[in-house]
Order: structure tokens, then sequence, then C-alpha cells
């Protein structure tokens, strides 16, 4: 039986566009030329649809080879009294669990690219 991987990291935020749209953004990062956002690092590589369910779900491969067996796991509920859509990202690796450095600069990675990147494009 394959264990639980442990959970490093975890943050909800609302994000302006509506769920499906979203869905779209995670499931086929920078499609549309007018509005890039997934601006990776030269250590970071682009991730891999792991499973998905539209439009409420999508989890990524790991974006850092050094830590190939990272999972972004997005959940996507339709936002609450503002709209939108209340997003929680979950990053879960195998153990051993990366250093403290590592594991804040996996978060912070996150965080960049979806609450200020993403977020950008919606017009916020």
């Amino acid at each position: 039986m394959l264990g639980v991987m442990p959970e490093i990291g975890s943050r909800r935020r609302n994000l302006p566009a509506p769920p499906h749209v979203v869905f779209e953004d995670l499931t086929v990062p920078n499609r549309s030329e007018a509005r890039p956002w997934l601006d990776l690092l030269d250590d970071e590589v682009a991730p891999e649809i792991v499973e998905s369910r539209e439009p409420e779900h999508v989890v990524w491969s790991s974006l850092w080879p050094r830590r190939d067996d990272a999972r972004i796991t997005f959940e996507l509920p339709p936002g609450r009294a503002g709209g939108g859509t209340d997003l929680r990202w979950t990053l879960t690796v195998d153990e051993p669990v990366p250093d403290q450095s590592l594991t804040g600069h996996m978060r912070k990675r996150i965080n960049t690219l979806i609450h200020a990147n993403l977020r950008y494009t919606y017009g916020q």
C-alpha cells in the first residue's frame, strides 16, 4: 500500500476568474500569448498534468527536477461572496521532506506563480 505523501505547504486565496477559466490556465499554462504567467526559473521545468477533473481539481508534477517527487494539487471551488475561485494549492513530497530552506523556496515559488503572476493576468 502506498503511503500518504507529507504535505509541506498549502494556501487558499481567491482569484477573480471563475473556476473553468482558472482550470484552463492551470491545465494549459501560457495558452494565451497575451497573458503569459508561468515564468519558470533556471532550476525549474514546466509541470505535467498528473490528474484533473474539470473544473475543480488539477494536480501538477514537480517544477523542480531535484525534487521530482513533488506534487502540487489545486482545488478550485467557486468563490464565496465575492465570486471568482477560492483556489487552494497543496504541495506534497515523498520522504525525506526537504530542509526548511528548500521548503520555503518551493512554497514561495508556487505563491508567486499562482497568487501573483496568474492573478495579475486577471487584472489584479
